[in-house]
């Protein structure tokens, strides 16, 4: 099941994006093994969608046993990921250099914030924190107020995760032709600039002003790009960007087509984003999506985490699924001949330490001289 399935990837345990790198190579059919350090699992971490379809071992990597047992692991793996601080693991004598001696072809996906080197490689931070130096979150926000962090998406998932999981499965594709692995360096900070590359070319042809936020075109600043208050205090949202959307946002809400003519005059738009808001405070969420849900106005109603499932495209299209009894995203992108798969739920830490060890190579006797040091918990 799934295009990676005969890959073995082992996933230092972590929190966040790298993570999530390792759930989505799961979904492809990688036998993820995720190595924890502790049998404690903290609440937060009690239902969590990114341990799904993961083996579970707890090793005590800071001991010379456990570093040989994942050093024994490691030979017979194609990806190893974590997401420590810089130098982490050379100091565990589990860095590149000392896996590779047991397999070359290995490769290895580093997941931090701030790169593997530059003056604030050591230091903490998170999602908000790299985004800021990227332009990203100085553009999100109205105008004149504080910046808005867009959650954790745009530093820890989209520049973060989706980020190591690009180089992995490239790196994978590489090491395939040459035999050798490699690293890959995937820095949250390098993934939110890549994000923000449409807005350097929107800037450089005068397209976009950098100044301020929720002025411009995509930033909330158009009234014909933003989200807007219906009579039972919902939302919908509209993307009427192109001319023939446009219009149809006129004819379908009603508008007076004479006042809404001059789309693109950026001055006129906070009196059009007023009268607008106006008239979609007038019906309620449903009796808009009758309107407008399906045509080509660019529209869609604002939904909560709750909603979102049960709208009718995401239960066709099967977009979330129960997993573990509470509701998740389904796998994705979808593959046609190897489709993804869920081919279980979370494992408890260390649930899965013996079998993994076996098929290791591992002997029973050495398996029990692992658990009796406390090094396999």
């Amino acid at each position: 099941m799934g295009p990676l399935q005969g890959f073995t990837v082992i996933e230092l345990a972590g929190i966040g994006p790298s993570p999530m790198t390792g759930m989505i190579l799961a979904d492809m059919g990688a036998n993820v093994i995720r190595i924890e350090r502790s049998t404690k699992l903290d609440p937060l971490q009690a239902k969590d969608a990114s341990y799904r379809g993961k083996k579970s071992v707890v090793l005590n990597l800071k001991s010379e046993e456990g570093r040989e047992t994942l050093l024994k692991m490691v030979e017979q793996a194609h990806v190893l990921i974590e997401g420590y601080r810089p130098g982490v693991t050379e100091k565990l004598g589990l860095g590149p250099e000392d896996c590779w001696e047991r397999n070359p072809k290995l490769v290895y996906g580093r997941m931090t914030g701030w790169g593997q080197d530059g003056p604030l490689a050591q230091a903490a931070g998170h999602d908000i924190n790299y985004i800021s130096l990227t332009g990203a979150l100085y553009a999100c926000g109205r105008p004149g107020e504080t910046p808005v962090a867009p959650l954790n998406l745009v530093g820890d998932m989209g520049g973060g995760g989706m980020l190591l999981l690009s180089g992995v499965l490239a790196a994978l594709l590489e090491a395939e032709k040459s035999g050798k692995g490699q690293v890959v360096d995937a820095a949250m900070v390098d993934g939110a600039a890549q994000l923000m590359w449409m807005f350097h070319g929107f800037q450089a042809v005068g397209a976009w002003d950098a100044r301020d936020r929720g002025v411009n075109f995509l930033d909330g600043g158009a009234h014909f790009y933003d989200s807007y208050e219906t009579a039972d205090n919902k939302y919908i949202s509209l993307g009427s960007i192109e001319p023939q959307f446009y219009a149809q946002l006129i004819e379908l809400a009603g508008l007076d087509a004479e006042q809404f003519s001059a789309q693109l005059d950026s001055s006129r738009w906070p009196e059009l984003k007023q009268a607008i808001a106006e008239v979609f405070k007038t019906k309620t969420q449903a009796a808009w999506c009758d309107i407008m849900e399906g045509t080509d106005v660019c529209f869609a109603p604002v939904l909560s985490l709750n909603e979102a499932p049960n709208h009718p495209h995401n239960v066709e299209r099967k977009t979330y699924i129960e997993v573990d009894g509470y509701t998740q995203p389904a796998p994705a992108p979808r593959f046609s001949r190897t489709p993804s798969g869920v081919r279980h739920g979370q494992h408890k830490p260390g649930e899965d330490g013996e079998r993994v060890l076996a098929e290791a190579g591992f002997s029973a006797s050495d398996i029990e001289k692992l658990k009796s040091a406390g090094v396999l918990q």
